[in-house]
């Protein structure tokens, strides 16, 4: 499935206080995910094996490494859990880098709320603007994402250019 979004992560300490804001717009709470999502050395873009209690996707996806809403370009495989998977992409490309997080996922309407705790990183929120039906132009998706960093009242300064991958990447190399 091909799915285009513009999303934003940022950086919080207070994870309880942003996802009470959210509470207050009355969202569909969807669950809490334990997600363990292995990236694999790939030529281009980023491929992340995503296993977890509620989302379970190989998914393929690029994106530019720049601080705000961002669009990326997705193309995402839903599966069954299953090791064979994992084994064969370990084997054949070999793993670069492991994100271990419990992720708190909301929606209203095609906005997706991730309300994150990532092992060795700390707290974070991401906001996703999804079209997986062609049913909104780019622009549209950005302003979803534009309108909800206003309501969160976040700054410049809590905004993330990177993906949890690349930050767990740039801690090894420390």
């Amino acid at each position: 499935m091909n799915i285009k979004n513009f999303e934003f992560k940022a950086k919080v300490d207070n994870l309880e206080a942003v996802e009470n804001k959210l509470l207050t717009l009355n969202p569909v709470f969807q669950g809490l995910d334990h997600q363990i999502d292995t990236y694999f050395k790939v030529e281009t873009g980023r491929l992340k094996l995503r296993e977890g209690t509620i989302e379970n996707a190989l998914i393929n996806y690029d994106r530019e490494n720049i601080a705000g809403s961002k669009e990326s370009q997705i193309i995402l495989y839903q599966h069954t859990p299953n090791v064979a998977l994992k084994e064969i992409l370990t084997k054949q490309l070999g793993v670069k880098v492991v994100v271990n997080k419990k992720r708190k996922i909301y929606f209203i309407g095609n906005v997706k709320f991730h309300f994150d705790r990532v092992e060795n990183l700390g707290t974070f929120m991401e906001v996703e603007a999804i079209d997986a039906e062609d049913a909104f132009t780019t622009e549209q998706l950005k302003v979803q994402c534009d309108t909800y960093f206003d309501f969160f009242e976040l700054t410049p300064d809590t905004i993330m250019d990177k993906s949890y991958s690349d930050l767990l990447v740039e801690q090894q190399n420390l």
